[in-house]
C-alpha cells in the first residue's frame, strides 16, 4: 500500500503540480513523510522536480514553467516582505533586506526574460524599485519607513500586472 501512496504522491506532484502540503493532507500523511519519499526517489534516480518541469514544458511550454517559477518566487518574496513588516528588525535592517530582495528579484527576472517577454517587463519594474530603495537609503534615510509602507503593496501590484 505504501508504494501505491508513493506513486499517487509522485503523480499529484508531477502531473497535477500539487504542493507537498496539499499532497500530505490528501494522503493523510505528514509533509515530512512526503518530503522523505521525494528525497528517496531522487536518490534512486527519480527526480520529481525534473519530471514536473519536463511535464509542464511538454504540456504547456516554457513560458508556463517560467510563470510557475516566478509565482513560486513571488510567494517566497511575500513571505520575506511579511517578515520585514512584522519582524523585529531595525529600519536599517529592513531597508537592507528590501534591497537584497529587490536585487534577487531583478536577477531572477533577468535570467527568465529570454523565455517569457512579460518577465522582462517585470524585471525592469523591479529594477526601478531596487534603485528607488537604494536612492532613499542613501539620500533620505529618514523616509525609510514611509518607502517600506509604499513599496510592499506596490510590489504586489506589479507582480499582479506582470505575472497574469
Amino acid at each position: 500500500m505504501s508504494d501505491d501512496l508513493r506513486r499517487k504522491a509522485r503523480s499529484d506532484y508531477v502531473y497535477r503540480r500539487f504542493t507537498i502540503g496539499t499532497i500530505a493532507v490528501a494522503l493523510n500523511k505528514s509533509e515530512a513523510t512526503i518530503g522523505r519519499w521525494k528525497k528517496s526517489a531522487k536518490e534512486a534516480g527519480d527526480d520529481w522536480d525534473k519530471a514536473r518541469s519536463a511535464h509542464v514544458i511538454a504540456g504547456e511550454g516554457v513560458e508556463a514553467v517560467v510563470s510557475t517559477v516566478v509565482e513560486d518566487f513571488m510567494i517566497q518574496a511575500q513571505a520575506i516582505l511579511d517578515e520585514i513588516k512584522e519582524g523585529g528588525h531595525s529600519t536599517q535592517e529592513k531597508v537592507g533586506m528590501l534591497v537584497q530582495l529587490s536585487d534577487a528579484m531583478t536577477k531572477m527576472a533577468a535570467s527568465a526574460k529570454r523565455f517569457a517577454p512579460k518577465i522582462s517587463e517585470l524585471g525592469v519594474a523591479q529594477d526601478v524599485m531596487a534603485k528607488l530603495l537604494e536612492f532613499v537609503r542613501e539620500h533620505f534615510p529618514q523616509h525609510a519607513n514611509t518607502i517600506l509602507e509604499i513599496i510592499e503593496p506596490f510590489g504586489e501590484h506589479l507582480a499582479g500586472i506582470y505575472t497574469t
